[in-house]
């Protein structure tokens, strides 16, 4: 008799993508994908399936997407008749009820990205970044009813540099989240428990999903918060603030060791060093002024759209 796992996989972004590639690669069987339906994407609004849809198609599993289990008795079943071993979650974007998440032999596991129990919710990447967090991860949970509530089984640690953008961090968890996953799959091909720790709720934070003014500059801000902010928004939702009554998109920025006691937002010299809150300084190394490509500070200074003295709001 093989013991070689029978699998669902339910992820939608292309951060659920690497996860799904390692299962595929490995000797166990993905026997069904669950991801977001296809939806208008990009400038030409046009119907795109989810990353996790096109490799699922590519190999030829067989793709579900529910809008709800909740709400569609039909979708449980389905889902129970799969009679998977172990459900693995990542980045799937609808909430599993208890029907659903005790249907596998073995339940569902969760790659979630970030050191639980420390940023729970739908941004964790982004928000280790924006507090100032120097490590970020990955940790593999067992699901349950609650919000990345479930006992941790595995974590591994990403350093998060002064230079980490959140692309970058998602980039390197995306690809952590699979091979993490390879020898706990083991563990129960040979029976064996996976052995797990309850999380300590008092040291949860909420990482809410982000919106486009999230990414509001206030230079009233400390220069250091400010860099956490760009690095953590960038490349969604960004930053900006307004120049000339018209929008200056933020595109990348620099540490500064300078101090100043000008207004917060003044643009103190052609290097891009912008005054901030309690006199520290900031410095721009790429904008984007409205309804133009982005450039580094210099072509902007040179094309106009910014002088030394300005005041950015």
């Amino acid at each position: 008799m093989s013991n070689n796992l029978r699998i669902i996989y339910m992820g939608t972004p292309d951060f659920s993508v690497p996860a799904l590639q390692t299962l595929i690669d490995s000797s166990h069987e993905v026997v069904a994908v669950y991801t977001q339906p296809p939806r208008p994407k990009g400038r030409g609004q046009k119907i795109q399936k989810s990353p996790v849809h096109f490799l699922a198609d590519t190999h030829g599993i067989e793709v579900f997407s529910p809008i709800s289990f909740k709400k569609d008795l039909d979708a449980v079943e389905i889902f129970k008749n799969h009679k998977a071993d172990i459900a693995i979650v990542a980045a799937y974007g609808l909430i599993l009820p208890q029907s659903v998440l005790d249907a596998p032999t073995h339940g569902c596991l969760n790659i979630h990205a970030s050191l639980l129990p420390r940023w729970r919710g739908a941004a964790p990447i982004q928000y280790s970044i924006w507090k100032g967090d120097t490590e970020s991860g990955v940790t593999i949970m067992q699901m349950e009813a609650g919000l990345d509530t479930g006992p941790m089984i595995s974590k591994q640690v990403c350093a998060i540099t002064p230079s980490t953008t959140a692309q970058e961090l998602h980039d390197e968890i995306s690809n952590i989240g699979g091979d993490m996953l390879l020898p706990l799959l083991e563990q129960l091909q040979k029976g064996a428990a996976l052995s797990a720790e309850v999380q300590d709720d008092t040291l949860s934070n909420y990482a809410s999903m982000l919106k486009k003014e999230n990414g509001k500059i206030d230079w009233t801000d400390i220069a250091q918060d400010l860099n956490c902010q760009v690095r953590a928004l960038n490349p969604w939702p960004g930053t900006y603030c307004t120049h000339n009554d018209k929008s200056l998109k933020i595109k990348n920025v620099s540490a500064s060791g300078q101090t100043s006691d000008a207004p917060a937002g003044t643009v103190l010299d052609k290097l891009g060093h912008v005054s901030c809150g309690e006199d520290s300084v900031i410095q721009l190394t790429h904008v984007q002024p409205q309804n133009k490509k982005a450039m580094d500070f210099y072509s902007a200074l040179n094309g106009g759209y910014i002088h030394v003295g300005d005041i950015l709001q």
